[in-house]
């Protein structure tokens, strides 16, 4: 199959037309630019994203809270070596009983808990101007 050499001439003149003018020849994929999430030119958000970025935030937090809190303190608790897992591997017991582990973990657990609280404290809802 072969091209048609004046529709490649074509395509080659507007290319290096656009090389010399950029300000006159039109942008590509404006359109995909102004859809983006973070772009203001052509962007208003509507009610339903708004509500969806609240839900999202929201069931972000939680589930921090809730890993963060049961980081820092099953470790702690007796059901983090007497388990069904643990009894049938005595080197990984004798690991995760370890209380450098166990202090990790609720380490772990601590930032886990920042993180959801510090994503909820800035929080902000931007819009567009229109």
């Amino acid at each position: 199959m072969t091209a048609d050499p004046k529709t490649s001439e074509n395509k080659i003149q507007s290319a290096v037309e656009a090389d010399r003018h950029p300000a006159v020849t039109p942008a590509v994929g404006t359109a995909a630019l102004s859809t983006l999430p973070g772009n203001a030119v052509g962007h208003h958000r509507t009610s339903l994203d708004l509500w969806l970025h609240r839900t999202t935030v929201l069931l972000f937090v939680f589930v921090c809270a809730v890993v963060g809190v049961l980081l820092v303190i099953l470790p702690w608790r007796p059901e983090w070596t007497d388990n069904r897992l643990l009894l049938t591997y005595p080197g990984l017991r004798a690991f995760v009983s370890n209380g450098f582990v166990r202090g990790i973990c609720s380490g772990l657990g601590l930032l886990d808990i920042w993180i959801g609280f510090w994503e909820a404290i800035h929080y902000s809802e931007t819009t567009a101007a229109k």
